[in-house]
């Protein structure tokens, strides 16, 4: 197999820091000429398993990581060693890497760095709420929807010629000789269902937030991440006449057959779960992750993210970063956009000489406790 050969990194003082056993270097620009198969390691045989067929690779999306991160290519992200060494001990273990920290210094942002730098495509979101369920982020069931075209007043998303099914959309047994849709065309995979598909390589899942989640989530999570697979009860109870289920995916446009109502991953995915550290989780939980705390943003980090989203800027604003650090320091933290927010007024012609300049800072800055 052949190992990554890395560049020396600067690390959080300065100095050189090289791990030789990196795979994710924490550069956040596209491995040059090597493939990721070829140089991840495989996984512990406790972690490892055997889903398939295998699915073809998903293909990058590149507007939503240039959104997150800039262009690609604009520059190179300083992340702190220790970090980097998180983010490959749980890309190595096949383990969730649970990320806490304050609002807005960037923890999210991980998934896509990792995404873009591995070339592992589209990251999956799974925005957690209050009123998210385990289900809403394996699947969902349009049984109504279902019920609706069996009963002809409205089609099907994928019309098919096949045995009818009866109005009750709990019932999967067809009456005979006749036509109806196809129930795997009213199951649609969320981002975590997706994400447990049988790739080659694994997906990037972020899971924002779970800190807003009902108290049950963080355990009802336990089950799926330790076992890689999960089934779909109403693609079950049809197996017997609809053992190859055509599904859609979390991906735009995208189907793939579920067969016998089974999924279970070949490469257990990429898992980035972030918390503002607002509860605790079961210990349990916290057992199956690998945990890094973030820190907030350095200097140097914060001119590296203005030169990655705004072109030929680099150095024109460390005056503007160390008052934003400053203020950030004496008002619990700001969120890093706030900074990118103020750096595109001046770059829209907002001079710092005018007479609404320090007015317009004090509004783009204010500290985010909801103090007045």
């Amino acid at each position: 197999m052949n190992r990554v050969q890395h560049p020396v990194e600067n690390g959080h003082n300065g100095g050189p820091v090289s791990r030789s056993w990196w795979i994710y270097r924490g550069t956040g620009q596209p491995l040059p000429d090597i493939r990721l198969a070829d140089v991840l390691p495989p996984p512990p045989g406790w972690r490892t398993f055997d889903g398939g067929p295998v699915l073809p690779p998903v293909p990058a999306e590149s507007a939503e990581t240039d959104r997150r991160l800039g262009a690609a290519g604009r520059t190179t992200s300083r992340q702190n060693p220790h970090d980097i060494d998180m983010i490959n001990t749980a890309l190595l273990l096949r383990r969730p890497l649970l990320v806490t920290g304050r609002p807005g210094i960037g923890k999210s942002t991980l998934a896509y760095l990792v995404a873009r730098e591995l070339g592992l495509g589209r990251v999956l979101h799974w925005g957690i709420t209050s009123r998210s369920t385990l289900r809403s982020g394996l699947y969902e069931y349009d049984a109504i929807g279902r019920a609706q075209a069996s009963l002809g007043r409205g089609p099907a998303p994928v019309p098919a010629a096949v045995p009818a099914a009866v109005p009750d959309a709990g019932t999967e047994a067809p009456p005979e000789g006749g036509t109806g849709p196809r129930i795997g065309d009213f199951v649609r995979l969320g981002p975590l269902g997706t994400a447990l598909l049988p790739y080659e390589l694994p997906r990037v899942l972020l899971i924002d937030e779970l800190d807003k989640s009902d108290i049950d989530l963080p355990s009802d999570l336990l089950h799926v991440l330790e076992n890689g697979s999960y089934d779909i009860p109403e693609l079950v109870r049809a197996r017997h006449h609809e053992a190859q289920a055509q599904v859609f995916t979390d991906d735009p446009d995208t189907t793939v057959t579920v067969a016998d109502g089974r999924v279970r991953c070949r490469a257990f995915p990429f898992v980035v779960i972030t918390s503002n550290g607002e509860r605790q989780f079961p210990p349990a939980f916290l057992r199956r992750c690998v945990r890094l705390d973030v820190s907030p943003p350095r200097e140097d980090q914060l001119a590296t993210m203005i030169a990655a989203h705004f072109r030929d800027q680099e150095g024109r604003y460390d005056d503007m970063i160390r008052a934003f650090v400053e203020r950030s320091r004496e008002h619990g933290g700001l969120a890093t956009d706030q900074l990118l927010n103020a750096v595109f007024l001046r770059t829209a012609g907002v001079r710092e000489d005018d007479e609404s300049w320090g007015e317009l800072l004090e509004a783009l800055w204010r500290e985010l406790s909801g103090a007045p």
